[in-house]
């Protein structure tokens, strides 16, 4: 069984509650070195598993439902970014933008979304997709890895698996999304995501989950840019266009790779 990193409380240490926000950065930093620890060579199949598909011309996808979506956009059409990450978006599901937001949770436990949403894509054979679900529990997650390897795709997912050791897969199958993949990234994120605790507060709270799977691919993404570079291939990187000369330089990058940037049709 994974070790999990426990939930600090505020109260047990003495500090006080105006503390609180110094407390979650250590937390969140305890899980960041954990993660930089422990999952370095998984970082590194990662990096060369995207590099080799983009060599290969294959195109990138990433899908995350509810606040895993958060991750998920940090890597599309982002300065500094690898510009071929395109989103795979399930309306409803992309975020908290459904009125109401539990609607969005009730989405991800529907059957057939996933599937409809693949088959309706531009992804084919030789293209990779990156699924980012926390629990890795719900129907969706688990359908988007299992399905997208039946139309040929390789699968990288980011997960807690602390999940699969502490609670019941909610697809029939009775598996979770790290069974639908070629690699699995262990965020580390405890089962409930918050980092703290506090005896003066009812329920545990601070959620690190954000902080932490977004630097983990970002991590990803630094090392897919030197494993092409490793290859003789210019990786292709966005600009912040508000440089001198950045826009240019996109624009160059849009121009090349026209094909597999899709978020700028």
């Amino acid at each position: 069984m994974s070790q999990q990193a426990p939930q600090q409380d505020a109260q047990d240490d003495g500090i006080p509650t105006g503390a609180l926000g110094d407390r979650f950065f250590d937390a969140a930093i305890a899980l960041l070195r954990r993660v930089q620890d422990e999952e370095r060579a998984a970082i590194g199949r990662a990096g060369a598993l995207i590099a080799d598909t983009v060599t290969a011309g294959g195109k990138l996808f990433v899908y995350g439902a509810g606040h895993s979506a958060l991750p998920a956009q940090d890597i599309v059409y982002r300065a500094g970014g690898l510009a071929l990450v395109n989103l795979l978006a399930v309306p409803g599901t992309t975020g908290v933008n459904v009125n109401p937001a539990l609607l969005g949770s009730a989405l991800e436990r529907v059957s057939g979304l996933a599937q409809a949403t693949l088959d309706a894509s531009p992804a084919h054979t030789g293209d990779l997709l990156i699924v980012i679900s926390l629990s890795g529990r719900n129907s969706l997650p688990v359908e988007m890895a299992a399905h997208a390897r039946t139309r040929g795709l390789r699968v990288i997912g980011v997960t807690s698996l602390a999940y699969t050791e502490q609670t019941e897969p909610r697809h029939p199958s009775g598996t979770f999304l790290k069974d639908h993949c070629d690699l699995v990234l262990d965020s580390k994120i405890p089962v409930g995501d918050a980092a703290l605790t506090s005896r003066r507060i009812g329920a545990p709270f601070a959620p690190a989950s954000t902080v932490v799977v977004s630097a983990l691919l970002q991590a990803v993404m630094a090392d897919t840019a030197g494993k092409l570079t490793e290859q003789g291939v210019e990786p292709p990187l966005l600009r912040s266009a508000n440089v001198d000369g950045g826009q240019e330089w996109n624009e160059s990058v849009y121009a090349t790779h026209a094909d597999r940037i899709l978020w700028r049709r």
